[in-house]
């Protein structure tokens, strides 16, 4: 069963799609208000503010500056196996840091040309916030695209104390 909720927040109301576990819900999606290709609510799905409420208080913590990682059940299956190691990739940054796009296709094994599929992947990333890739960045350290918008990128790089140069 596909659950929702939103959670108000310094970026405006983020909506919360996840999947229903026998250990609680998987999270699927979190969307921010204008992101591009974020979730909409769909027929059929519960709204289920309770289901996400350790979600939600981890990210008021993570705004109040008082949490640098999330544990949270991401539900499986969405992205091609490509994304979902960029995906991993992005996992591995460490709060208040930062990396090229050109670093992350190292790691997943694509230097080079594989830039611009790092790019994409990680604007299909459906997890934006918890799942970081707002710590990626250009590789001159100038801020590149973002889905939720490069005001908001700025924003979270500034919460974690992470130096990007515009």
């Amino acid at each position: 069963m596909t659950m929702y909720a939103t959670v108000d927040s310094p970026l405006g109301e983020l909506l919360l799609v996840g999947e229903e576990t026998t250990g609680g819900v998987a999270l699927a999606s979190l969307s921010l208000p204008g992101q591009k290709g974020a979730a909409v609510v769909r027929d059929g799905w519960v709204h289920a503010p309770e289901a996400f409420a350790g979600i939600a208080a981890q990210l008021r913590e993570y705004f109040e500056g008082r949490r640098t990682r999330f544990d949270i059940v991401y539900a499986d299956g969405a992205g091609t196996g490509f994304q979902r190691r960029v995906w991993a990739a992005l996992d591995t940054v460490p709060y208040g840091e930062t990396v090229s796009y050109g670093q992350i296709a190292e790691r997943v094994g694509t230097p080079g040309s594989g830039v611009r599929a790092v790019g994409t992947a990680i604007g299909r990333n459906p997890l934006l916030v918890v799942r970081p890739c707002h710590r990626v960045i250009g590789a001159d350290g100038a801020l590149r695209g973002y889905a939720g918008g490069l005001e908001r990128k700025e924003r979270l790089l500034g919460l974690e104390g992470a130096l990007a140069v515009r």
